[in-house]
């Protein structure tokens, strides 16, 4: 009987540690693959070329700088709508809302998570882009700043879900703490639940910046798709286009092997390069707030 159980837990450790190491291995199959798609890039066009402020294949002009614009912009604008409305929801939801709202807010974040991009940008077409045109006086209402908007709306579940979850892991005993020496209900929300979580918020506004630099069809059917090279605020009232609709746009049409074919997987190691830098970043600082705050424990 022990050597069967024996034998058990060591088949299901094995499969953790396959399942681990399996992710890591995809991520590199797939890093090899766009290596090996886009990297002919630098041997066809001009390196120069690559960085110019001009995109329009059919002339052979393959500048980036319009599609890496487009893309910074349009998540800046997301990031600045999620993160306080993501964080000040996972709040209300874990520290101020009665149970019984908590019971409906908590599944309906959920919910709202899980809706397809190609709904939200079609509602995007139909209502919120004529409501900027009018509202705004612009030309057009396929701008920069209702992929903002939509962006923004598709990170916020993202950025409450998983700032929640760090929140109700906070000790029940620091905030009672905080309250017998006197403090407020907001002071000891913003002074110490707030901190204290502040490792699993940092983790959700990455994760949820991180799906905003990587969403393709919201934006690719609310931005407009003009690859003009972004100028000053401006440029949020603007058409855009973003890496990600590019790539999504032009893929089907490109022949195989083409000079145009390697450039938008080139585009696609960029993407990848951003994103790999962004996870990076948060997970030295989370690593550095976990030091910091055992050495304060210790």
């Amino acid at each position: 009987m022990q050597s069967a159980l024996n034998w058990r837990e060591y088949i299901i450790t094995r499969l953790i540690k396959i399942s681990g190491y399996s992710a890591i291995v995809f991520v590199g199959l797939i890093f090899y693959f766009l290596i090996r798609e886009g990297l002919p890039t630098v041997g066809e066009v001009d390196f120069k070329s690559l960085f110019a402020t001009r995109w329009y294949p059919i002339e052979d002009y393959f500048g980036l700088l319009p599609l890496i614009g487009g893309s910074l912009i349009v998540t800046i604008g997301a990031a600045i709508i999620a993160i306080p409305f993501g964080v000040g929801a996972a709040v209300y939801i874990s520290e101020i809302a009665p149970r019984w709202m908590r019971e409906i807010l908590k599944p309906l974040v959920e919910v709202l998570g899980g809706l397809p991009s190609v709904v939200l940008g079609f509602l995007g077409i139909l209502v919120l882009s004529p409501y900027l045109r009018i509202l705004l006086d612009l030309p057009t209402g396929l701008t920069a700043l209702a992929g903002s908007l939509l962006l923004g709306g598709i990170a916020i579940p993202t950025v409450v879900s998983v700032s929640e979850d760090a929140l109700d892991a906070v000790p029940k005993s620091y905030r009672d703490a905080s309250l017998a020496l006197g403090a407020t209900e907001w002071q000891t929300i913003w002074r110490v639940t707030l901190p204290a979580a502040r490792s699993g918020v940092l983790t959700a506004v990455m994760l949820g910046v991180g799906r905003a630099i990587g969403e393709t069809m919201t934006v690719m059917m609310v931005t407009g798709n003009a690859a003009v090279m972004p100028k000053g605020l401006g440029a949020l009232f603007a058409p855009a286009r973003t890496m990600t609709a590019t790539i999504a746009a032009e893929m089907g049409e490109v022949a195989n092997g083409s000079v145009h074919y390697h450039v938008l997987f080139f585009i696609g190691i960029v993407l990848f390069l951003i994103s790999l830098i962004v996870n990076v970043t948060a997970s030295a600082v989370v690593f550095r707030q976990r030091k910091r705050q055992e050495r304060i424990l210790s």
